[in-house]
């Protein structure tokens, strides 16, 4: 990426489009936001990335799957043995592998 002189902001970043299918519920998409600001920073510059990650997912998992992956994620962190099938079925954690994929995805497209 080239350097940007001082005083000079860059253009926001911008997920992929290819495939875009918007099955993802508004308050859905705000969740993530917000999360990712809480991580990130609470600036314009944060929000805008934040956005384009989930922008980015999207565009890799349908809804059906993010929100089954963030479910397993949940319970995982549940404390004792009756969320350990969370942690240790191996179909679980090809869900939450191929969130961790979209994820990554975003965050080298609008974090970089």
């Amino acid at each position: 990426m080239a350097p940007v002189a001082a005083g000079v902001s860059r253009p926001a970043p911008v997920a992929p489009d290819a495939g875009l299918v918007n099955d993802y519920p508004t308050v859905a998409r705000a969740d993530y936001v917000f999360g990712c600001m809480a991580a990130n920073g609470q600036t314009r510059q944060a929000l805008e990335k934040c956005s384009c990650s989930i922008d980015t997912i999207a565009t890799i998992l349908p809804y059906h799957k993010y929100e089954e992956a963030e479910t397993i994620l949940s319970m995982g962190q549940v404390a004792g043995q009756a969320a350990e099938v969370f942690r240790s079925t191996a179909m679980f954690r090809d869900m939450v592998a191929d969130l961790r994929r979209a994820q990554a995805e975003a965050e080298v497209t609008c974090f970089y």
